[in-house]
């Protein structure tokens, strides 16, 4: 059949849907070549009138045409309403497996909505003349060959970003009338709604838009209209010949305008011909926040934290047990459908039907009461994602009703998820109202896209269960500080902020800081990162019964160093269930690396750490021997040191120390000094001024030039901290390490190696050289001890004990207690049997990596250029097989210093070490006793 051919037979047919649409769909099939549902699948199994689908209101319904992984058809007659049309496949398309285009027809009309996940909804209409044209019956090919073609090419987050870059745009402009920010914020998040409610129908058609064109020529006529159509809104009202449904909700609490001129209105007249009903709004929060708060503007076109990423920690937190009971669920209703349907007496089916009923009943009600709880909601992205989780899980609720026959289940409150269960705390006024904002445009959005129409007057309802306040702290009438509240939930998550415990301080104030430490003594450690006091909240929660489960984010430091201590009490009282220990995520723009934590009371049974079920999660977010239970040893103290701390200019130029060192008396105060990056890269050949641990004044000035120095570059810097320590004596360094500088004063040499390095390498040190606070010191001398410090066994122990910056490319952090105080050497330090052939091996085995090292980092007549790329971070990244052969040959000595092979695997590794370490403790309780 050709397309002349089809448009005359169809032109003014005016047959009913049933009468006409099998053979209007099969004429379709002729005219593009493509066979018909009987030809190409004679069983109807892929391809097929009268497709059999659950309606999601229940019962059972019938797509006129369905073709899998294609379209579903929904016919009507000539005069047919395909809106209705349209509702009708919505209700439709999970049981037909979601086919990417929805299509009504009418036998003239023929529109197609797609149906593509993650991108824009765009709707095509092809009409009998259109097939004519080229376009058009290329159009009506792809349906049968390439649906993929109608796959709109931008997607929901490029229309986010948009929307937000406009408004940032319009934003800027009002702020050039002296609007205050948070006045421009509202009166914005209100034009937003707007755009977006009559994109959804829930305002009539186009209305705002036609307000916004009819005001370009005259600013004023907007701003009048703005207002009237406002007070339409907040009171539900007739605007004009509409009849307005009634919106408040806090949003259209006043009908205010910002009176706008012709170039606002222009701007907002671009904004309002994107498609708002397709906006994003798992990312919508957090672009709009940017765009609206002035201090955050210049971050508007960075990265931004995606829906898929929020789900990692919503769904194994929150979703993961309702779908565990959803199964169970199942099982029990099918078994009461079988009961129902095999019931010999009506009384018998009845009550089998009315069990069934209430079964399925009680798990939706169980979704719509569930409690959610952000305590540091931001813009309400995840709140967002854990009503839009259940929502959809709902609805799969629903359509398995329908399959049982069962009465329609309703999306109203009390009966579906809803707004009033999402409940958040955050302290950021702009973040706080668009927080509101997203929650209500995502439910009405997922509402609309389900053909679920929309919720009764008022279609906004406040949201205060979405506070504005500080979520850790709070001070009472008479000053004192006290906990905020937090409402119960069944489940908290969320991203509580990054601060690191060194910034807290600096960041919060010195008022702010004593008063959480007073409020969380003996709970939270001083200076751990912000974000532990989230987790203990979060933790007493749960141990009062406040709440069930709780999944937060942190830093990846929090398994490691004083931040681990609250991962130890949550492990104490109850269990971490599911974890991440280091993942990208996006904060403020940038890529960060965090760590996922969900926990609970310890009655979930299944344990998840990086994806793979595990026997246990310890509280560094690992499954192997669990390290943190490690002791520290007497045997090991009094040996590692942390280098010294400046506080100021100390360090000088090697032409600067040359010429102070011209004064043979100046060599007792400037001497040289590394840092890590010494360590680990060229050395820089820098000098130190230093006086000692508590040289007084008057024999520093002795030291003319050195102290002269420090007056004019140091003392202006000491007068300004807070210490009085440091002001008083501002010539000392401000932690000049006594109990390192007399370790090593009758040393030669000393072990180093940086507190954080991406490989841990240790170095001989002349002892006359000052460490920096970056370094840590072992005050021994011998190849033996550098040997086993070098060893791939105490590298894996201090991999473990460390804590991980950013990526672990980036390395570790070294801790001389934590690390080294807890690892159990061959033999005591100090009772080392020297003339063993074991410890004989070992320093032999060092001695002959060090010396290739130093062959291979300064080798005679290289060029500097090139010498300049002979670093030890260099060599262990490339390294080459001289330098594995040499550390396989110093893991071997040292494994046989223990009496273990050389082969273990790194677990077997850290459980060996581990009982040792245990057994040495107790060994040294025992003594003590």
């Amino acid at each position: 059949m050709t397309p002349d051919q089809f448009v005359a037979k169809w032109r003014n047919i005016q047959l009913k849907e049933k009468a006409g649409y099998v053979e209007h769909f099969t004429d379709l099939c002729r005219v593009v070549d493509h066979p018909t549902p009987a030809e190409a699948d004679p069983a109807g199994h892929f391809f097929a009138f009268e497709a059999g689908a659950t309606k999601q209101g229940g019962g059972q319904g019938w797509a006129d045409v369905w073709y899998k992984g294609h379209f579903a058809i929904e016919y009507k007659g000539p005069d047919g309403n395909l809106a209705r049309a349209y509702s009708q496949l919505l209700q439709y398309r999970e049981s037909l497996q979601n086919p990417p285009l929805l299509i009504v027809c009418n036998l003239q009309e023929i529109v197609i909505h797609t149906n593509f996940t993650n991108s824009v909804k765009a709707i095509i209409t092809l009409t009998l003349e259109d097939l004519l044209t080229s376009a058009g019956l290329t159009a009506l090919r792809n349906l049968f060959y390439h649906p993929e073609a109608f796959r709109p090419q931008i997607t929901a987050a490029q229309v986010t970003e948009e929307a937000a870059t406009h408004f940032a745009r319009l934003a800027t402009h009002l702020g050039k009338w002296s609007y205050p920010p948070h006045a421009i914020a509202h009166y914005s998040i209100r034009l937003l709604f707007c755009l977006f409610a009559e994109d959804i129908a829930l305002l009539p058609h186009n209305l705002f838009t036609r307000i916004v064109e009819n005001g370009r020529q005259d600013a004023r006529r907007f701003n009048q209209q703005a207002r009237q159509l406002f007070a339409a809104m907040a009171e539900g009202a007739n605007f004009g010949e509409h009849t307005i449904r009634w919106f408040n909700g806090g949003l259209f609490d006043g009908a205010d305008v910002l009176e706008m001129d012709s170039e606002g209105v222009d701007l907002l007249q671009r904004i309002a011909q994107l498609d708002w009903s397709s906006i994003e709004p798992s990312i919508f929060g957090t672009l709009f926040t940017r765009s609206l708060d002035p201090d955050q503007r210049a971050r508007l076109g960075a990265q931004y934290t995606s829906k898929a990423d929020i789900v990692l920690i919503v769904e194994p937190v929150l979703m993961a047990p309702l779908r565990k009971a959803w199964k169970a669920v199942q099982v029990e209703a099918q078994q009461l459908a079988q009961k129902r349907d095999r019931a010999t007496t009506r009384a018998a089916a009845t009550q089998a039907n009315q069990a069934l009923n209430q079964c399925i009943l009680a798990f939706a009600a169980k979704l719509a009461t569930t409690r959610v709880l952000d305590p540091a909601c931001g813009s309400g992205n995840f709140l967002y994602v854990a009503l839009r989780l259940l929502l959809d899980l709902w609805k799969e609720v629903a359509l398995f009703a329908g399959e049982l026959g069962l009465p329609m289940l309703s999306p109203l409150p009390g009966l579906a998820p809803s707004p009033a269960q999402l409940y958040g705390i955050e302290i950021n006024d702009y973040a706080h109202e668009l927080a509101q904002a997203t929650v209500w445009i995502g439910y009405l959005q997922w509402l609309h896209d389900n053909g679920y129409g929309f919720p009764s007057d008022p279609v906004l309802k406040p949201l205060d269960t979405i506070q504005q306040m500080d979520a850790i702290l709070a001070f009472d009438e008479e000053g004192k500080p006290v906990e905020p509240a937090w409402p119960e939930a069944e489940v908290i998550v969320g991203n509580p902020p990054f601060l690191g415990g060194n910034k807290i301080r600096q960041e919060l104030g010195d008022k702010y800081v004593e008063a959480l430490f007073q409020l969380f003594n003996g709970r939270v450690p001083a200076f751990a990162d912000l974000v532990c006091y989230w987790f203990e909240k979060a933790h007493a929660m749960i141990c009062n019964r406040h709440l069930d489960r709780a999944g937060l984010l942190a830093t990846q430091a929090i398994r490691g160093g004083v931040n681990r201590s609250v991962l130890s009490r949550i492990k104490q009282d109850g269990d971490i269930f599911f974890a991440y220990s280091d993942r990208n995520w996006v904060l403020d723009g940038a890529t960060v690396h965090v760590s996922m934590i969900g926990f609970d009371g310890g009655h979930e049974e299944q344990r998840v750490l990086n994806g793979l079920v595990v026997h246990t999660i310890n509280s560094d977010l690992t499954t192997l021997a669990d390290v943190t239970t490690a002791k520290t040893l007497a045997e090991a103290s009094g040996i590692a040191f942390v280098g010294d701390t400046k506080k100021g200019k100390f360090d000088i130029s090697p032409t600067l120390a040359s010429v102070m060192l011209e004064v043979p008396e100046n060599d007792k105060v400037v001497r040289p000094w590394l840092n890590g990056l010494d360590i680990t890269g060229r050395p820089r050949g820098m000098w130190i001024i230093d006086f000692g641990v508590d040289m007084p004044m008057s024999e520093a000035e002795l030291y003319v030039l050195p102290f002269e120095h420090v007056r004019l570059h140091v003392k202006p810097e000491r007068d300004k901290v807070r210490n009085p320590r440091e002001r008083k004596f501002w010539w000392i360094h401000g932690r000049a390490a006594p109990d390192l500088r007399s370790s090593i004063e009758d040393l030669d040499r000393y072990i180093a190696t940086p507190r954080v390095a991406k490989h841990r390498i240790f170095v001989f040190i002349d002892s006359h050289t000052l460490p920096d606070g970056q370094v840590v010191v072992f005050a021994r001398a011998d190849e033996y001890f550098l040997g086993v410090l070098h060893s791939r066994l105490h590298e894996i122990w201090a991999r473990s004990t460390g804590t991980q910056l950013r990526e672990a490319e980036s390395g570790f952090r070294y801790s001389q207690t934590m690390t080294f105080e807890t690892f159990p050497f061959p033999w005591p330090p100090g009772h080392e049997p020297l003339d063993d052939p074991r410890v004989q091996a070992i320093a032999a085995a060092a001695q002959a990596l060090v010396a290739q090292r130093d062959a291979w980092l300064n080798p005679p007549g290289l060029p500097a250029a090139e010498l300049k790329q002979r670093t030890l971070t260099n060599l262990y990244n490339a390294r080459p097989d001289w330098l594995d052969a040499a550390h396989r040959t110093l893991d071997a000595a040292v494994c046989a210093a223990y009496g273990w092979p050389a082969d273990l695997s790194d677990e077997e590794i850290l459980a060996r070490l581990l009982a040792l370490n245990l057994e040495r403790a107790q060994g040294e309780g025992l003594a003590r006793t």
